[in-house]
């Protein structure tokens, strides 16, 4: 039984975290209809602002991650998606690959590509007992951390009047504009939110892997996008599913398939991910307003 528990936790937590990295790349597809690769060098780079600021209180590390990814994000947008804003989607997928490069390959350059080590809030490293059950309190964290961002995002789109700017440029981004909705303001609004998620994803993911690379955000942004495909590309909600399933199920398939068979488990998962649109190839909460932008 504690076993059990403790796998499920484990895939909740994992999931939660491809959860919060495919709703940073679905914020920028609702507005924009741009898949924003970049989004890992965003990860990325948070992890090395908490590296360089390490030392620091705690409160100054998190607060110069988020900074940096906000500033990053801002300035991605305005140097090389803005003026491309009018493009075919192809152009600005090449786009975001080329920053994605660019920027993968100046860290390289600036601080090498070797594995460092952060030893960042170890104290979240010890586990905690709950009803008899021994559980580590990173996962426990990154759940309830996972449900505030959400639920703070939610309550951002829904209660505030930028949110409700975003909300229906996401639906029709033509009629949005032509209402008195600024373009530039809600973009670079989705921008910086998903700064402040690429920053929270990377905190949680140096906390618990203990070390930074250059690469470190790319496997995740992969694996998210392939959640938010899965969920419906222009839907939040259906990011955040899609995200939260594809990471919940790659911890459970290693812990419940043969060992023989552990090693395939990425397989496994894309061949669900298949399946799924197969069926499904809208995704599984589509959004209502999927339409080209101009």
């Amino acid at each position: 039984m504690e076993r059990l528990v403790q796998t499920l936790v484990d895939a909740v937590s994992v999931g939660s975290l491809y959860a919060l990295t495919a709703l940073g790349i679905g914020l920028i597809f609702g507005v924009m209809r741009l898949i924003n690769f970049a989004h890992g060098e965003l990860i990325t780079i948070a992890a090395y602002t908490l590296l360089a600021l390490f030392g620091q209180p705690i409160p100054v590390m998190l607060f110069g991650a988020i900074a940096v990814a906000i500033v990053l994000a801002l300035l991605t947008e305005r140097v090389a998606f803005r003026p491309l804003r009018n493009a075919d989607p192809t152009t600005l997928l090449i786009s975001s690959f080329a920053v994605s490069f660019f920027l993968q390959k100046l860290l390289i350059l600036v601080v090498g590509s070797r594995l460092k080590g952060l030893d960042f809030l170890p104290e979240l490293g010890r586990q905690i007992e709950f009803a008899g059950i021994r559980l580590q309190m990173l996962q426990i964290v990154t759940i309830l951390v996972s449900i505030v961002i959400v639920t703070a995002l939610t309550w951002f789109l829904q209660a505030t009047r930028l949110g409700l700017h975003m909300r229906a440029a996401a639906e029709d981004f033509r009629m949005a504009r032509v209402l008195g909705v600024r373009a530039n303001n809600v973009i670079a609004m989705a921008f910086a939110l998903s700064g402040i998620l690429a920053a929270a994803v990377s905190c949680l993911i140096v906390v618990q892997t203990g070390v930074v690379q250059p690469r470190m955000g790319v496997q995740l942004v992969i694996i998210a996008f392939v959640g938010t495909v899965i969920g419906g590309l222009g839907s939040l909600s259906g990011a955040a599913l899609g995200g939260f399933l594809v990471g919940a199920a790659s911890i459970l398939l290693q812990a419940l398939l043969p060992p023989d068979l552990r090693a395939f488990r990425e397989a496994f998962v894309f061949i669900a991910v298949a399946l799924v649109l197969l069926f499904r190839p809208q995704g599984l909460i589509p959004a209502p307003g999927l339409k080209e932008r101009i």
